[in-house]
C-alpha cells in the first residue's frame, strides 16, 4: 500500500521528510524514489516541489553579471517561453514570460529589479530583435553578444539551401550523390561515423559548389578564435571574398545579416566577454528532455 502524506499534517515531521525526498529526486526520478519509499507518486511530487520552493527561497533574486537569454518551444504551434541563465555561476536563474515578445522579455528585468538590471555586464542571446531591444532598453550598460551556435545554425540552413539548390539543377544519376545525404553535409565533421565521413567525402568529390560551401562553412568558426576585432574582422572580410564568382546567394545572403549585426559578434574578441557559449544551447537539450 501506497502511503499518501498530506503536507500540512505534520508541518515539522514533513519539512525534514521533503527535504530528503527533494535530495533523493536531484539524482532519481520521480517514480524510482516513490518506489523506494513506497510512496504515491502525487506525494512525491509535491514534496519535491515543496524542496525546490525552499531552495529558491534560499538563494533569493541573483545578481548575474552575464546572462544568457534564449526561448524554448514548450509545444507545436510556436508556443514559446524565455529561459534566462547566469553564465559566469552556469546556472538558470529564470524561465517564463507568455511568449518570446518585448513583453515577456520585460518580465525577467521586472522580477530582476532596476539595480540588479545595472549590474549586467553582458548579454548573450540570439538575434531575435525584441530580446536585443528590451535588453537595450532595462540594462543599457550592458554589451551584447550574439551566441554563436544560433549563428552557425543560420549558417548551416544556408548550407542546406544550397544543397537543395544544387539537387534541383541536377538530372538523373548525377543526384545520387545528394539524396539522402542532409545529416553528413550539416553535422560536425567529429560527430560523423566513419560511414559518414566517406559518404561526405563522396559527395563532396562529386560536387564542386558543395565542397565549396562545406569548407565555407567549416571555415567560419574561427571567427570566435580571435582577440581583437581587427583581425577578427579582416577574416570576415577575406571569407566574404571567398564568395566571389561562387554562386552561394544563401551565403550572400548569411555574410548581409552578420555585417547588419557585427557588433553583437565582435563583441567576443574582448577578454571581458569570454563567457561559455554552449551552456544556453546545453541547457534548453536538457529542459526539453524534461
Amino acid at each position: 500500500m501506497r502511503l499518501n502524506i498530506v503536507a500540512n499534517q505534520d508541518p515539522f515531521y514533513t519539512k525534514r521528510f521533503a527535504w530528503y525526498v527533494g535530495r533523493r529526486c536531484r539524482a532519481s526520478t520521480i517514480k524510482d524514489v516513490a518506489e523506494e519509499l513506497n510512496l504515491d507518486w502525487q506525494t512525491v511530487k509535491e514534496l519535491d516541489k515543496q524542496y525546490m520552493a525552499a531552495q529558491l527561497k534560499r538563494a533569493g533574486t541573483p545578481a548575474p553579471k552575464a546572462i544568457g537569454i534564449d526561448e524554448i518551444s514548450i509545444r507545436k504551434g510556436q508556443t514559446y517561453r524565455i529561459v534566462v541563465s547566469d553564465l559566469i555561476r552556469r546556472r538558470p536563474i529564470w524561465f517564463g514570460g507568455a511568449d518570446r515578445s518585448e513583453d515577456s522579455m520585460r518580465q525577467f528585468y521586472d522580477w530582476l529589479g532596476e539595480k540588479k538590471s545595472k549590474g549586467i555586464r553582458l548579454a548573450v542571446m540570439d538575434m531575435w530583435k525584441p530580446f536585443r531591444n528590451v535588453t537595450s532598453e532595462r540594462a543599457p550598460q550592458a554589451a551584447i553578444l550574439f551566441d554563436k551556435f544560433h549563428i552557425m545554425k543560420h549558417l548551416g540552413e544556408a548550407l542546406d539551401k544550397i544543397r537543395k539548390m544544387e539537387y534541383a539543377r541536377l538530372q538523373g544519376k548525377d543526384r545520387r550523390y545528394i539524396k539522402g545525404q542532409k545529416y553528413v553535409l550539416l553535422s560536425n565533421h567529429e560527430n560523423l561515423t566513419l560511414d559518414g565521413r566517406r559518404s561526405l567525402k563522396t559527395l563532396l568529390a562529386a560536387n564542386k559548389r558543395l565542397n565549396t560551401a562545406y569548407l565555407l562553412k567549416e571555415s567560419f568558426g574561427q571567427l570566435w578564435d580571435y582577440k581583437s576585432e581587427a583581425w577578427a574582422r579582416r577574416f570576415f572580410e577575406n571569407w566574404k571574398a571567398g564568395l566571389k564568382w561562387q554562386r552561394l546567394k544563401p551565403y550572400e545572403k548569411f555574410a548581409e545579416m552578420i555585417e547588419r549585426h557585427w557588433d553583437g559578434v565582435a563583441a567576443y574578441c574582448k577578454p571581458e566577454n569570454k563567457v561559455s557559449l554552449g551552456f544556453v544551447e546545453g541547457l534548453n537539450n536538457k529542459i526539453r528532455v524534461i
